[in-house]
């Protein structure tokens, strides 16, 4: 089955049909359905192999950290319904946290002539990455480095957004704040880095400097990390957690501990997973919004495949949500 058999089924031009396909500008309404029935009545597929022979495949790489974190599917989400209005294919995949694994991805996509890449949350440094933006045009969503001038970069804006929290959770009196974070915050392009520089800066900012205090807690078994913080003695007023990952389990174990949640403790996470917003969990956290974030990844993308060099780096504005963990 060829681009020539729908068309005649169609009763159009072959080129009628390449530009329905391509989703080109100028396309009627009604051309795009008489072609669209023929591809559905045929069952036509285009050809990866002849689309890469003339220069576009019209499929992007996806790769993923990990799929634990409810955060990202909506970010990939934001991602798919840019890319079916613009006609595009996607190959999504899943990194587990492994750089061998991420670059053997990459190299994957690479090999099977993807027009492009949306790398979300890679553990990838700044030098490999800029390695293979030099090769297919790459965007990269939560990883902060704007001085990057081979690829662009999305990401909710991680510093303000922790002063906000911080600045809202003072609002009630608290001054005994602390964050919860995780190990491998040692590269500064990591968001849960770059929201440990926005808690330190506003509790600085607001003469809380003696009260800093950021736990970092393993990412794996996170309810295990949990379990020890839950159990201290000496509680702040308010923990503010770097992701719902953590804040979750915080507050389930916190409230099966005894704590009286927000009155004597108040907990904040980030994300605001789908799982936040429960009736039995009723997790306080920040939005900064996912599905903008992949859609504006993608438009980048797009324009980048277009043949745009310059870089560009988003930062997307959020939202924090009030429940019942910091608010009564």
């Amino acid at each position: 089955m060829t681009i020539r058999t729908v068309a005649q089924d169609a009763g159009v031009s072959v080129s009628a049909v390449s530009k329905v396909l391509r989703n080109a500008y100028g396309v009627s309404d009604e051309l795009r359905k008489r072609v669209n029935v023929s591809i559905s009545r045929l069952g036509y597929r285009p050809s990866m192999a002849a689309r890469s022979m003339r220069g576009r495949t019209h499929t992007v790489g996806i790769l993923l950290v990990e799929m634990e974190n409810p955060f990202l599917p909506v970010i990939v989400s934001g991602i798919m319904d840019e890319l079916s209005q613009a006609n595009y294919k996607s190959m999504l995949a899943v990194g587990r946290a492994d750089t061998m694994i991420e670059t053997s991805l990459i190299d994957s996509m690479l090999d099977f002539r993807m027009d492009g890449i949306i790398l979300v949350a890679p553990r990838l440094k700044g030098a490999l990455l800029s390695k293979y933006a030099k090769q297919i045009p790459t965007v990269v969503v939560g990883h902060h480095e704007p001085d990057s001038t081979d690829f662009d970069t999305v990401n909710g804006d991680d510093v303000g957004a922790m002063r906000q929290i911080v600045r809202r959770v003072h609002r009630d009196g608290r001054r005994r704040i602390e964050m919860v974070s995780i190990d491998r915050s040692t590269n500064d392009s990591d968001v849960s880095y770059q929201r440990e520089v926005g808690y330190v800066a506003e509790m600085t900012a607001l003469g809380l400097a003696e009260y800093i205090h950021i736990n970092r807690l393993s990412e794996q078994h996170k309810r295990e990390a949990i379990s020890p913080l839950v159990a201290r003695p000496d509680q702040p007023e308010a923990y503010i957690c770097w992701s719902d990952l953590h804040a979750i389990d915080l507050v389930s174990q916190g409230r099966a501990n005894g704590w009286r949640i927000p009155s004597e403790i108040a907990v904040v996470g980030f994300d605001d997973s789908p799982a936040a917003a429960l009736p039995q969990i009723d997790l306080a956290s920040y939005n900064h919004d996912g599905t903008r974030q992949g859609a504006e990844a993608t438009r980048l993308l797009l324009s980048r495949i277009d043949g745009r060099t310059d870089a560009r780096h988003v930062l997307v504005e959020g939202r924090l949500s009030e429940r019942s963990s910091l608010t009564a």
